[in-house]
């Protein structure tokens, strides 16, 4: 389980995390929703690592591992789709899968069949660049990236952001397939309700660096969550 607890985070003098927790459990989705600019990504990039909190723990299975550097985090199964996706142009999709590769020990190097199987697509474009994909083909090859990795926490970042509407509910069927087998703990960040509100098992919904509301989804009231989403 991940327990993020009291996260306070700084760039320079601007504060833009205040005193932030959130968890995420084996075989639930906890979405965290807000507008763009609330904190969102720097929560989720605090918890993999990629950037230093002033204060507060962040504990994934027991341990403590706050001051743990990225790598160290995705060799104890913490993977991360960001926001943009971030794929290697250059690289062929099946060098963009084995870039996940880096966080394995040697004899579990391999790509599982299962993650074709998961996105049937990629197996017919192994050969080709990454940036020759659409953008929809790009995210797939995002989560497919991480999923080489074998995590036990997956972090997806705006994950349905400039996507087709036929991608994402590839990516919805994969988050909820992957959330019901129950060995792994889904942390989804988003800003669209009703893509969330179908996946989500749990909320923790930001505004200006702060959590204003968390629950379980189903206590959760629409109208409530919505007000912090619109403009």
């Amino acid at each position: 389980m991940l327990s993020a607890a009291n996260i306070d985070l700084f760039y320079g003098a601007s504060q833009a995390l205040r005193s932030v927790s959130v968890s995420a459990a084996a075989g639930r989705v906890t979405c965290v929703l807000g507008r763009n600019g609330v904190g969102k990504t720097s929560l989720i990039r605090a918890i993999v690592g990629q950037r230093p909190i002033r204060s507060g723990r962040i504990v994934w299975n027991g341990e403590d591992i706050t001051a743990l550097k990225p790598h160290q985090r995705a060799r104890r199964g913490i993977a991360f789709v960001p926001q943009g996706r971030e794929i290697f142009a250059l690289l062929t999709v099946e060098e963009n899968l084995k870039t996940g590769f880096a966080a394995l020990p040697r004899g579990q190097r391999s790509i599982s069949s299962e993650i074709f199987d998961l996105f049937p697509v990629l197996k017919e474009m192994l050969g080709r660049r990454g940036g020759d994909l659409s953008g929809g083909q790009q995210q797939q090859l995002a989560i497919a990236r991480a999923l080489v990795t074998r995590p036990k926490l997956l972090l997806l970042d705006e994950p349905t952001e400039g996507i087709q509407p036929s991608i994402i509910k590839d990516i919805e069927r994969v988050i909820r397939l992957l959330a019901g087998r129950g060995d792994m703990a889904i942390l989804l960040v988003e800003q669209y309700f009703d893509f969330a509100r179908r996946l989500a098992d749990d909320f923790a919904v930001m505004d200006r660096g702060e959590v204003v509301l968390a629950g379980a989804a189903n206590t959760m009231v629409e109208s409530n969550v919505r007000r912090y989403l619109t403009v």
